[in-house]
Parts: structure tokens; C-alpha cells; sequence
């Protein structure tokens, strides 16, 4: 992208970044560059922008018979994917941390959706669901690893390592790889990470190895920066490790949206009145919903989206020796 074009931004997130501004000096809204440029023009670009729903990029989709994986399926962009993608006839197996609120959310979709506990931070319960779902013996078209946490306002640690890299990042790093053969046997399996433009707000170096369990420095938005640069950077890295197959492996940025996800936001940046947030729950689970399920990006990979389209990321997100030394990193963490 054209270094001017890069850092444009547009009234709006001029506005978002102002009021974002007293919760960080390198807050969320400063890194959401607006408008979004293709990194290649030969990939193909959608009819839809930002303001499209994820009804909209599923409309008149026949989905029956297709399988979906979406985490963090109990609220907010999660619950609006899973409605989604079964009103088109798809079956959805939908994670939440505990069985009431997996149960919960999945009981308004009938037999369409299917409860599975998956509680991020624990690497046992991610290997558990992982082995769930595989007895299931269902190919998985879509892999949605929706689910996360952001902007903790105190260092907390799940295995030894900061909570919003192991739930964000290595959480789904374990499932994704329980799972990748059962994304295999599908005629057209594809992964989608949810991660975020706040990936901008990461340390300078990109993911901070001797750092991981915060022993030498936290702030919230570059803890979350980082889990959510890892995000893009093991998707970048799973569509290499799968070229020659029929699996593809994409992340995203869905927007700046009012959900369960603020929930450690100072009390005035939750409210849903707020300019800072740009999109509705609908419009931000478009893209993740474009991504798993529309025939135009079906065989794109290893790219990055924002507003139903290819999106031109931060340089660390292309850096194949950071992605691969995450992966070997992520291996050596969950074993």
C-alpha cells in the first residue's frame, strides 16, 4: 500500500481514535486506518462493503449439508455467525466456555446447532473439544475461531503465559490443529481467524518472545495487539503449511463493535452510543461470515480482510520467519 494512502484516516476514525484516546496512548482506534486497500489487485474484490450484514453475504447461499466450527458462539459476533450460517441450512457446532451458555445459545437453532464446551485457556479443554468434534465424524467446511478477550487491565496468566495470547492465539492454535483433518475432508474446507486492526497496536519487534508471560512489561492494548498480530500471523503461516490442498486459512478485522468483548473498558466506552464503534453486531460478523462461506473468496489464502474484501495489513503480518517461529513457539507452549 502507498505509504500516504496507509495512513490516511477518514472523519470517522478520526472521531474513533479521539475518543478512544483516554483509554491508551496507543489505543484500538489509532490503528484503524480507513480506506482499506487491496494488497494485490489480482485478488478478487466482493460486491460488499462495510455497511453489508452477514445476512446480506449469505443471502441465497444453500448451505445444507455444510459444517461449521464457530467459537465463542454464546454472544455478540459468535451468536450473530451461528444465526446466520443456519438460516442458510448449515449445521454449526457452537463453543462456548461452559455447558449453559453453549446450551443456551445453541437452543434457538434446533437441531441446527450443536453445544460443545471449549474453555481457551485451558489446553486441556481445548484438546478435549477438539477430540469432541473429530467423533462427530462430520467434515468441517468452516472454521470460525471467533471467540476472545481484550484490554485486561491487569497482568493475568493461563499456562505460564499472558491471558490474551493464550486465550486469543494459543487456545486456537490447539484446536485448529486437532481439527485440521476433519477441515481436510471437506470438499472445501476453510479456516478463518478473527483478528483485529488493533494487531497494529503490538510490540515493535511483532510478537515479544522473552516477553510472553509479561515478567518485563504489560500494557493491555499491546498485550492484545500482540495476540491479535498472532492471529494473522498463524493463519499466514497454516495457508503455507496447506498449499496443495483444498483448505484455506484467512484472518480478519470485523470492525469496532459494541459487544461482551469491552467488557474491561472503563464504564463510557461501553456505551453502545458511543461514535467509536462503527459497525453493529450484524455488520461485524459479515466479514468472517463472507470469508467462510460466499464462493468468491473460496479460494483465496493467507490473506487479510476488513469490510468483506482483501485488506492491506501491517508489514509484521507477511513476515514468514516471525509466523514460523510463532508456530514453533505455539508448538513448544501447549505441549
Amino acid at each position: 500500500m502507498n505509504d500516504n494512502k496507509r495512513f490516511i484516516v477518514n472523519r470517522r476514525f478520526f472521531l474513533q481514535a479521539a475518543v478512544l484516546s483516554a483509554l491508551s496512548a496507543r489505543s484500538l482506534a489509532n490503528s484503524c486506518y480507513a480506506p482499506y486497500t487491496s494488497p494485490d489487485a489480482a485478488l478478487p474484490m466482493g460486491p460488499f462493503d462495510g455497511d453489508a450484514t452477514a445476512s446480506d453475504v449469505v443471502a441465497g447461499l444453500d448451505l445444507s449439508g455444510k459444517t461449521a466450527v464457530v467459537t465463542g458462539c454464546n454472544s455478540g459476533l459468535g451468536l450473530e455467525t451461528m444465526r446466520a450460517l443456519t438460516s442458510r441450512g448449515a449445521t454449526v457446532i457452537g463453543t462456548a466456555r461452559n455447558q449453559e451458555k453453549a446450551d443456551k445459545a445453541c437452543a434457538a437453532f434446533g437441531d441446527r446447532a450443536i453445544p460443545v464446551v471449549l474453555e481457551l485457556s485451558d489446553w486441556n479443554s481445548a484438546r478435549a473439544c477438539g477430540e469432541t468434534i473429530t467423533a462427530m465424524n462430520k467434515p468441517i467446511d468452516m472454521l470460525i475461531c471467533n471467540a476472545g478477550i481484550m484490554a485486561l487491565p491487569e497482568l493475568k496468566l493461563a499456562n505460564g503465559v499472558e491471558l490474551q495470547f493464550a486465550v486469543n492465539h494459543l487456545g486456537h492454535f490447539i484446536l485448529v490443529n486437532s481439527l485440521i483433518d476433519s477441515v481436510k475432508k471437506a470438499e472445501q474446507g476453510r479456516i478463518v481467524m478473527v483478528s483485529s486492526c488493533a494487531h497494529e497496536n503490538a510490540p515493535e519487534v511483532g510478537i515479544d518472545f522473552d516477553n510472553l508471560d509479561g515478567s518485563q512489561s504489560y500494557e493491555a492494548w499491546a498485550a492484545y495487539g500482540r495476540s491479535k498480530l498472532a492471529n494473522g500471523l498463524f493463519a499466514a503461516e497454516l495457508a503455507r503449511r496447506l498449499e496443495g490442498t483444498a483448505v484455506t486459512a484467512n484472518s480478519l478485522h470485523p470492525g469496532v463493535i459494541q459487544t461482551n468483548l469491552g467488557r474491561h473498558l472503563d464504564t463510557p466506552a461501553r456505551d453502545p452510543n458511543d461514535p467509536v464503534y462503527n459497525k453493529d453486531i450484524p455488520q461485524g460478523a459479515a466479514t468472517q461470515c463472507y470469508i467462510a462461506a460466499h464462493p468468491i473468496p473460496a479460494t483465496i489464502s493467507g490473506q487479510y480482510f476488513a469490510d468483506c474484501n482483501p485488506a492491506t495489513a501491517n508489514p509484521l503480518m507477511y513476515d514468514e520467519a516471525l509466523a514460523a517461529r510463532l508456530w514453533q513457539v505455539s508448538e513448544e507452549l501447549t505441549a
